[in-house]
């Protein structure tokens, strides 16, 4: 199983990489028409993509995480947002794009809130996995 979720998490970042080169070189997508042709698209289009990566990384990562203080965050989430702000930022120096707080705004939104539902899976798998060895029978010798 954790295989398949670095896969799936490889594939959507490539996925995602893809989505900036064409974005970045000024290409035409079937996205960017779904994404014009839904209310608030583009908005909804940040928090779902980089939303959905952050949850596949942390499951990928098998939701480790660092302390700050007497936080625990998550080495995934982290990562998202490094990479979110970076892509944000580097907007700014490239002619087809257009740097703008609120796509960022709805990248940190989709960040939160799968971390969030990061949380609470990684807890249902916890708990889970904690009842699982809690049935097993001892070993008869």
């Amino acid at each position: 199983m954790h295989k398949l979720t670095i896969a799936v998490s490889s594939c959507f970042f490539i996925f995602i990489i893809w989505i900036i080169y064409l974005a970045n070189t000024g290409q035409q997508s079937i996205f960017f028409e779904l994404v014009r042709i839904t209310p608030y698209g583009d908005k909804v289009g940040h928090l779902l993509l980089f939303g959905c990566l952050t949850i596949f990384i942390n499951m990928a990562t098998k939701f480790s995480v660092f302390s700050v203080g007497k936080i625990n965050v998550f080495w995934g989430s982290s990562a998202v947002v490094l990479f979110v702000t970076i892509e944000e930022l580097s907007q700014f120096f490239i002619s087809t794009r257009t740097l703008d707080i609120y796509d960022y705004t709805a990248d940190i939104i989709g960040v939160l809130l799968f971390t969030w539902f990061s949380v609470i899976l990684a807890k249902k798998i916890q708990q889970g996995h904690t009842s699982r060895i809690n049935k097993l029978e001892p070993v008869s010798e």
